[in-house]
């Protein structure tokens, strides 16, 4: 056989006994615990509740646990703080026994675009300090160090310097409830709309430095930036000093890594190696959704994961 057919036909038998031995394994994970062979991941990848409900069922502890089996370590819930305290306070226990470290959970300040903060409106501040307050008390239940905050849409009717000084103060005052309890706010720039005022990683970096507090950080979400302004490695390097958080997502589709265009494989590295080097520790959030549907598609969503992670160090 030639070398070039030897390795392509040994790289198809590598992929199949890949996706059929995650899928065995999915299959079974209840029935024969014994049988899992835990991936170990160089990174802390957190999927979300739902992601895996076919395999896991639609318990949050049991997803919780299925995730924990198949080697994730972190676990992120934008709806968090809409849990009652019962649940918060359950998941929480359970997290702490599989050692899966809660990431983000979203600040309750309305909606994304809603009451916003470019506006310089006390009522809107006035919504966004008491989710603040609120927020601090469900990171006290659940762990979680982080808190992802979008500011709101533009106000138009002002110039954009006076929108950005108007952001910034409401920061200061949310990070001044935040800080004391170790909690994070995460900026997170987004590609929804248009209408959104927080849309690129330099236009975070520059509110999180007016800001100036360890409490007020960058969410960098690959997707996102990917879509807004590409580029993502040497933004990435730009903004690493605020930057605290990163969620995934490939584009176009918003689905697992490997279903688009970005080279996970390669940011992953990049940022891997960079982080060590500085002896830090992120979360990366799986913010997205599965490209195929049922079990097959949360079999191929942890297929995704071990490739990208698959990277030289």
């Amino acid at each position: 056989m030639k070398r070039r057919n030897f390795v392509k036909t040994t790289a198809g038998l590598a992929s199949t006994a890949l996706v059929s031995t995650g899928a065995a394994l999915a299959e079974n994970w209840h029935s024969q615990p014994a049988l899992l062979a835990k991936h170990s991941f160089k990174l802390k990848y957190a999927p979300h509740i739902g992601m895996f409900e076919n395999t896991a069922g639609k318990d949050p502890i049991d997803q919780l646990k299925f995730m924990a089996d198949m080697g994730f370590t972190a676990f992120e819930d934008n709806g968090m703080m809409g849990r009652d305290v019962a649940q918060q306070e359950k998941m929480a226990k359970e997290m702490a026994r599989l050692g899966i470290t809660m990431g983000v959970f979203v600040l309750d300040k309305g909606g994304n675009g809603a009451n916003t903060l470019a506006a310089g409106k006390p009522e809107y501040i006035d919504i966004f300090l008491n989710g603040c307050r609120k927020a601090v008390e469900t990171a006290k239940r659940v762990n979680a160090k982080w808190t992802t905050v979008v500011p709101g849409d533009f106000e138009r009717r002002l110039p954009i310097g006076v929108q950005t000084g108007n952001v910034i103060d409401a920061l200061r005052r949310g990070a001044e409830i935040l800080e004391p309890a170790g909690l994070t706010m995460v900026l997170e720039p987004l590609s929804d709309t248009p209408n959104l005022f927080l849309r690129t990683s330099d236009q975070t970096y520059e509110i999180c430095r007016g800001v100036n507090s360890p409490s007020c950080k960058l969410l960098y979400d690959i997707y996102h930036m990917q879509k807004n302004e590409g580029n993502v490695i040497n933004n990435i390097d730009w903004t690493w000093p605020e930057i605290a958080y990163f969620q995934i997502g490939d584009n176009p589709g918003r689905k697992e890594p490997t279903t688009g265009e970005i080279n996970y494989k390669k940011v992953l590295q990049h940022v891997y190696k960079k982080a060590k080097a500085e002896n830090k520790d992120f979360i990366f959030g799986m913010e997205h959704g599965n490209s195929m549907p049922g079990k097959d598609g949360e079999t191929a969503v942890i297929n995704a994961y071990v490739e990208s992670d698959s990277f030289a160090v």
